[in-house]
């Protein structure tokens, strides 16, 4: 041996026999503090879910050796170290196979940590690194040369989770089995064994099909270490797994969830905001009307239910059913998704602090919109245009178009953005310059419990309260909107008669009790929501698929309408219903629908309600022609022309341009465009429209057709666009386009 070895060996020597002087590893010794009983209850004190105290024993004494039966030492080893009574606390050759494994593959395959190591790491986790490892090895090392394999065992087994709270052998089979340790079998005994890889993945209560899966490989493991014959683990594998009740206590399942990742450590009876009453008339309803919702691909639900005076939860349904393997468990109100036009309320709200009334009309027209992304070209869900549209009918029947010109006339989506976060939306967390316009039409992703505090607000008239889960003091709010503006948003939204034009007056949207509803549908179908308010209670529905799969043609009146319909009818019966009183000084004037101006006496009209300070101005003169007609501005020229112009002799194209013949309707001469050399060809292209058949030409502009619409793709300079109609008469226009 040369001098290399000798130092080798001397080193090796040395260090073992050194290990005595190392002090015995942090927290080894450490008693185990047990689990106290907590019990959760509703605000009537109905038991929610009740843990019972574990009794386990001390760290130090682990579980009496004679509790300990053979099935559990193999199965326990099969799992976790195999190799356990042959190594010294650290396994080399354990070690050397996850290191090749590591290079080979690039990535942890294989810990190669003892059952010593994992019960250093038990009393004293740390962070996972290299140097953890080397670390844990050599007290694992200073473990040995203390303590006998048997003492070691059973302090592991007293100090591993098996989840669900159990900690320790004693607790697990006691919860799971309801027996001793002494009392399990080699089937229950490997199930045990195999939770503490993942206690929270194979959750035997949440996926009993992983945890019977991990028991089946452990089994197989033990016949390929010669501890359990082959035919005899086969009737191990198809012994029945018989969990022991958890007592029937296990309401509100994901609403207990979130109660305990807020308090992990809590204890005793704790109370909460939840009314077991409404939530399982919630989940009733979710369980119901999805069941006739399969054929359209739907598959999940949640529910929020608010008391819109204090912002408690009443009721808080995470998904159609808790214990389904495929998504059970996602809590439905903490998602996050794209709200549709569940967001327009709040911009109306906006407007209507700011001297728009629910009679001011705005164009629902086809709209371009120069963002710094590039031109955006709002439509609404028809796709069809309406002209001049008040602002009730154009947010009662969820209209894009005429939202996204307020929201740009109220100065674009910074406001907006301020304002829902203003309201208690979480997840806003992008520049308001990255959602653009297209915010206010669910351009983002909200959380349905945010959402719902947020309609809460509304019913507060402008109050904001964070919605709560424990029975705290009440908080006086804080002040965030206008409440006149928030009472007429309301308004709006109690009006069935608004929503008629667009949803017609038969749907699950008519209640018998007045309510201010609102709906939104996503991109693609994806998400379908509909929210309820009243001052003495907020309702939020959120209907779709956890895994973002998107639904069959399902809007958010057919899809979340029908549940927030029978939720509402339960909160009526039980808290009753009723309307905000107005602000002081409301006015009621009759309006003509088409300008929003107040018409003379004994003048048709549409009855319309003003805030103080608001009121429409007179009809003018030069509002009619001689033959009583409404005229309409210049920005409803591309609208009058197309086929859904359908005013008949109501109105007339303001200065006389109805019978000027044939002309370029858009774009109009003198434009100036943006082009965005980042930005892909598609998205730089404007639509082309004339007021009759025609055939485009440019010398510098490429032209062609898409979707039965003619379009020009833009590129930078000066361009001349010509319109040749069929009978020969030509229009031309020039327009800019400059490079950013």
């Amino acid at each position: 041996m040369g001098g290399t070895g000798l130092i080798l060996l001397a080193t090796v020597v040395l260090g073992w026999c050194a290990l005595p002087l190392l002090p015995m590893p942090d927290g080894i010794e450490d008693p185990v503090i047990a689990a106290p009983e907590v019990e959760w209850v509703d605000r009537h004190g109905e038991t929610l879910r009740r843990i019972p105290a574990s009794d386990r024993s001390g760290f130090t004494a682990g579980v009496a050796e004679a509790d300990i039966p053979e099935s559990v030492i193999r199965t326990t080893l099969a799992a976790e170290d195999a190799r356990f009574f042959d190594h010294p606390g650290a396994d080399l050759p354990a070690i050397l196979r996850a290191a090749w494994q590591w290079l080979r593959n690039g990535r942890v395959i294989s810990g190669g940590s003892t059952l010593t190591q994992q019960l250093v790491k038990l009393g004293h986790p740390r962070p996972r690194t290299l140097s953890t490892k080397v670390i844990e090895a050599v007290l694992a090392l200073r473990l040995e040369r203390s303590w006998d394999k048997q003492q070691i065992l059973r302090a592991y087994l007293a100090r591993i989770d098996y989840g669900n709270r159990c900690v320790g052998l004693a607790a697990a089979s006691r919860h799971y089995f309801g027996k001793s340790p002494g009392q399990l079998d080699w089937a229950e005994s490997a199930y045990l064994a195999g939770l503490p890889q993942a206690p929270s993945r194979l959750n035997p209560r949440i996926r009993p099909e992983r945890a019977k899966r991990r028991q089946e490989w452990i089994l197989r493991r033990c016949v390929q270490l010669g501890w359990r014959l082959p035919e005899v683990a086969r009737r191990d594998v198809a012994e029945p797994i018989r969990l022991r009740p958890t007592g029937g206590e296990f309401e509100a399942p994901h609403f207990v969830d979130l109660l305990r990742s807020m308090d992990p450590v809590a204890s005793g009876r704790v109370e909460t905001t939840l009314d077991l009453r409404i939530q399982n008339a919630c989940e009733q309803a979710v369980r119901r009307h999805l069941e006739g919702l399969r054929d359209r691909w739907v598959q999940d639900a949640a529910v929020v239910v608010l008391d819109t005076r204090d912002a408690s939860v009443l009721a808080w349904v995470g998904s159609p059913d808790w214990s389904r393997p495929d998504g059970g468990q996602v809590n439905g109100p903490l998602a996050r998704r794209s709200p549709g036009s569940a967001l327009k309320p709040f911009a109306y709200g906006l407007a209507f602090e700011r001297g728009w009334t629910a009679a001011s009309v705005i164009p629902d027209v086809p709209t371009e919109v120069v963002t710094p992304t590039g031109l955006f070209r709002p439509e609404n869900y028809d796709r069809r245009f309406r002209g001049p549209v008040a602002l009730r009918e154009a947010l009662a029947g969820s209209l894009n178009v005429p939202t996204v010109r307020l929201l740009e006339r109220l100065g674009g989506p910074q406001v907006l953005k301020e304002r829902l976060e203003g309201m208690g939306l979480q997840t806003l967390d992008r520049p308001a310059s990255d959602y653009g316009l297209g915010l206010v039409l669910g351009d983002a992703e909200v959380r349905l419990v945010d959402l719902t505090a947020a309609y809460a607000t509304l019913g507060r008239l402008g109050i904001h309260k964070p919605w709560r889960i424990r029975p705290l003091e009440s908080s006086p709010g804080i002040p965030v909107a206008d409440p006149g503006a928030c009472w007429l948003v309301g308004d709006v939204l109690r009006d069935p008669l608004a929503r008629a034009a667009q949803f017609g007056l038969e749907t699950p949207l008519r209640m018998s009790v007045p309510v201010a509803v609102k709906t939104g549908t996503s991109t693609g179908y994806r998400d379908n929501w509909a929210f309820g308010v009243t001052p003495e209670y907020t309702v939020g529905v959120w209907v779709g698929n956890f895994d973002g799969t998107r639904m069959r043609d399902i809007s958010g009146v057919d899809g979340a309408g029908p549940i927030l319909a029978d939720v509402v009818a339960d909160l009526d019966h039980w808290m009753g219903t009723s309307i905000p009183e107005p602000p002081v000084g409301i006015l009621r004037r009759v309006v003509e629908p088409l300008t929003g101006r107040c018409t003379p006496a004994g003048q048709p009209g549409r009855e319309e309600v003003f805030l103080p300070g608001t009121e429409s101005p007179m009809e003018r003169p030069e509002d009619r022609d001689r033959d009583g007609r409404v005229v309409l501005g210049a920005e409803y020229a591309d609208w009058w022309w197309s086929p859904d112009q359908r005013l008949g002799i109501r109105a007339v194209l303001g200065g006389g341009d109805a019978d000027s013949g044939f002309r370029i309707l858009h774009p109009q001469t003198g434009t100036v465009y943006w082009w965005d050399a980042d930005l892909p060809a598609e998205a730089q292209e404007i639509i082309l429209r004339s007021s009759g058949v025609c055939v485009w030409e440019s010398e510098t502009l490429s032209l062609m057709t898409r979707k039965d619409a003619s379009v020009a793709r833009l590129t930078p300079g000066r361009h001349r666009l010509v319109a040749v109609a069929l009978n020969g008469q030509r229009s031309e226009v020039w327009l800019h386009v400059r490079r950013r």
